[in-house]
């Protein structure tokens, strides 16, 4: 038996996985994340979701706490976000909200309380062989996380439980229904919580940095084609937005962001594709790839895996072009099912 702390977001997923661990014998106690302190009206931070954790956790008859992780979210996360717009990249709050919180913050917590792992109702799986530690996907591929967890090492894995990365996620909400949670049919949490579906990521960055015009500029002929009203909230591969769609005969993308330059560098989707990836901030789950090593890439949560080489110092070979990743995204490496690490889109 062991002591757990879970991480109770009071959706099902997490709410199944306490009650999982409490069948199976487990000290099990509940700990919902206060992250973002502004206005939400999606994701998972909503004062409703607090209670709902609570609720379930009541439910389960297991203790509930609340953790109040604002500032470190604001630093770790909403201002980061903040700073890659106003440079032109497109980051992924959610891998930065579990590198920085939910497996560090968090899991640093439970070390104090004295608990010997946390949990949470990610879908993907740790698996132990041979006294190392594997990150797989989870077996609901449809659902699968791993690639927003790429960035967790053999210390933090020793110490983490993914109870429902075994279930499929209609085996998930039957459980819930089964134990009567509270939770069985709410929706999945689909946004950033601190955008709010009102005024989107134009009002929320808006009030915190300037946002500049820009114009738009052909790849090929240097011709200018319109103007964009905001360079901060344009994104590489972008089409919507981008001047006439059938200019030229083809549809038009952003293929350059040039914030400083205040130009946005429009092209064909041939003009977007390629067959290499440069990627920093390389993390690994065991040892790091060597040069040459076969990998599957994913360049998004549910993206279609591309056949690769890793080639060293960052470098990855695709075997197809591809749409060419914004910078700023995380693009995952895989062997077969297994998570091998990952790094940021240069």
């Amino acid at each position: 038996m062991m002591r757990v702390l879970v991480a109770m977001s009071g959706g099902v997923d997490s709410s199944v996985a306490a009650a999982l661990l409490r069948r199976a014998g487990h000290d099990v106690v509940g700990a919902t994340m206060k992250l973002w302190g502004g206005e939400s009206d999606s994701g998972c931070c909503s004062v409703a979701d607090v209670d709902d954790a609570r609720r379930v956790a009541q439910q389960l008859g297991i203790a509930h706490h609340v953790f109040n992780f604002t500032e470190d979210f604001d630093h770790h996360v909403v201002e980061p976000y903040v700073a890659d717009h106003a440079a032109g990249r497109t980051p992924n709050p959610c891998v930065s909200c579990n590198r920085h919180l939910k497996f560090d913050r968090f899991l640093r917590r439970a070390g104090q309380l004295g608990f010997d792992a946390i949990a949470t109702g990610h879908h993907a799986r740790v698996v132990e062989s041979g006294g190392r530690w594997h990150l797989v996907r989870g077996t609901d591929r449809a659902k699968d996380q791993s690639y927003v967890l790429y960035m967790l090492t053999q210390a933090e894995l020793a110490r983490t439980l993914l109870p429902v990365g075994e279930l499929t996620k209609p085996e998930v909400r039957a459980l819930a229904t089964e134990l009567g949670l509270r939770t069985a049919g709410k929706p999945d949490s689909q946004d950033v919580c601190f955008i709010t579906r009102s005024g989107g990521r134009q009002a929320f960055l808006g009030d915190r940095i300037p946002l500049h015009p820009a114009r738009l500029v052909d790849l090929v002929t240097g011709e200018e084609m319109g103007k964009v009203p905001a360079v901060e909230l344009v994104t590489v591969g972008q089409r919507r937005g981008i001047g006439d769609p059938q200019a030229g005969g083809e549809r038009r993308y952003a293929v350059h962001v040039d914030v400083a330059g205040a130009t946005v560098t429009v092209g064909s989707l041939g003009d977007l594709m390629d067959d290499r990836l440069a990627l920093t901030d390389m993390s690994w789950v065991d040892l790091p790839a060597a040069a040459g090593t076969d990998v599957a890439v994913q360049m998004s949560a549910h993206g279609r895996p591309v056949e690769a080489v890793f080639a060293g110092a960052g470098e990855v070979r695709l075997n197809e072009a591809v749409r060419r990743v914004a910078p700023g995204q995380s693009v995952v490496l895989y062997d077969g099912d297994a998570v091998i690490g990952g790094g940021i889109a240069a």
